[in-house]
């Protein structure tokens, strides 16, 4: 009996503790809602005294979208909010038509940053780079204004120019750059042979490209009287901004007969989604070479991963853009417009985040001129172009793999690489070919 009275007032202690523990949690929570209401409060009031004494008649409703705009713009670069005509916007550049120039930009430290241009565009005529910031519209600055203001000021009835103020890294001074706004009718990819390759270029994820790339390839099979006329595909992503998660998907897929392609997580454990690949390649097994750069962004670098680490493609050119997040567009109403928020990040099949870390391309090529004059045997701390990691407020990469040693390997013979072009770019050459061949001796 003496043992059992312990027991039991152990039992009873654990019962008091668990009903404290519930109205403690309980507290808070009500705590925190007293916070949350008290903090709106806030807003009513800050948005009143704005209203009423600010020195000039303000609108309210510009004053209500500012303060979401603020709030969303607190989160990362690529959450925001939407008015009814950017809503609008966004579906044009989905269905493949929109007006502008025809560049991707975001927005770094105060100024306008390219991302990457778009192919065939008035914006890429002219001369625009990925890299390039955009500091002037029309002799006015830019600084000041948020992004979503600063794109609106670029757009403007077909057939107006307009002249951007750019800055760029091996100019020595600014540049001005005039340029003819018209409809964007983008050809989402292209496909033509080249000697005895197959050259895919895909130029945004939409959802004409799957199509455009099934389309393009069999005709040019058709023309050359097989596959077996091709000796391989060259899968060209440079200055690719991204587009549809759903297309890079269907895009992975179509070179992929099987395996995961993209696994999708976002804030809750429950809701990830794998992407896995069916059977059928669009290139027959022939070897796949895939070409990325500094402007090869988010849906294109769920394609160069996938490939990548089912060691399908040799990738070559220059480390990825690094955006490894995925933005949801909600629709808050045809008056209200809607919110761009980040709801989830992307793996690679390995479990690879590509967040702020980009894509390392088995071989490292640059082709962007330098001045001679100003070649360092050191450029590390030169940016080749601007990346996720450079933008202010970035997720954090939470990758899945430790991807630390091998970057520093890679970055450690692109250095060496670089260094043997510039003195003996045969032999350089004749390295990246023996690389190639055995990255594909595995497929």
């Amino acid at each position: 009996m003496k043992k059992i009275v312990p027991i039991a007032l152990f039992a009873i202690a654990i019962v008091f503790s668990a009903v404290w523990l519930n109205q403690d949690s309980r507290a808070q929570e009500d705590s925190d809602e007293i916070n949350i209401y008290q903090l709106l409060d806030l807003f009513t009031e800050a948005f009143q005294i704005v209203r009423t004494q600010y020195v000039e008649t303000v609108d309210s409703k510009d004053l209500i979208q500012g303060a979401v705009q603020g709030m969303l713009r607190t989160l990362d670069p690529h959450s925001g909010y939407m008015s009814p005509e950017q809503m609008d916007q966004s579906q044009e550049q989905i269905s493949g038509q929109f007006g502008g120039l025809g560049i991707q930009v975001t927005m770094e430290k105060g100024w306008v940053k390219v991302i990457s241009p778009i192919d065939d565009t008035p914006a890429a005529k002219a001369g625009m780079q990925a890299g390039d910031y955009i500091t002037g519209i029309d002799g006015e600055t830019v600084l000041g204004l948020t992004l979503d203001e600063a794109v609106k000021k670029m757009r403007g009835p077909v057939g107006s120019d307009i002249v951007l103020t750019v800055e760029r890294e091996e100019a020595d001074s600014p540049l001005e750059v005039k340029i003819t706004r018209a409809v964007i009718n983008v050809a989402s990819a292209e496909v033509r042979s080249e000697i005895d390759a197959l050259v895919v270029r895909v130029k945004t994820f939409n959802r004409q490209t799957l199509g455009n790339i099934k389309e393009g390839i069999a005709t040019q099979i058709e023309n050359a009287g097989g596959i077996d006329a091709f000796d391989g595909v060259v899968l060209d992503l440079r200055n690719n901004p991204g587009g549809l998660l759903e297309t890079a998907v269907e895009v992975s897929d179509a070179f992929l007969d099987q395996g995961d392609i993209v696994s999708v997580r976002g804030r809750d454990a429950e809701s990830a989604v794998n992407y896995t690949a069916k059977v059928g390649d669009l290139a027959e097994g022939k070897p796949i070479v895939v070409l990325i750069n500094g402007g090869t962004a988010s849906a294109s670098e769920i394609v160069a991963g996938a490939l990548q680490d089912h060691q399908r493609a040799v990738v070559v050119g220059t480390k990825s853009f690094g955006k490894g997040s995925v933005q949801t567009i909600i629709n808050l109403g045809a008056q209200k417009g809607g919110v761009r928020i980040t709801t989830a990040r992307y793996y690679t099949p390995s479990g690879r985040s590509i967040q702020a870390q980009g894509i390392n391309p088995d071989i490292y090529f640059d082709v962007r001129p330098q001045k001679v004059e100003e070649a360092k045997e050191d450029e590390s701390d030169t940016p080749d172009f601007i990346s996720e990691a450079d933008l202010k407020g970035n997720l954090e990469n939470d990758s899945l793999m430790n991807q630390e040693s091998d970057e520093k390997e890679t970055l450690k013979n692109q250095e060496t690489l670089e260094k043997l072009r510039r003195e003996d770019p045969q032999l350089a050459y004749a390295l990246d070919m023996l690389s190639a061949i055995r990255v594909l001796e595995k497929i």
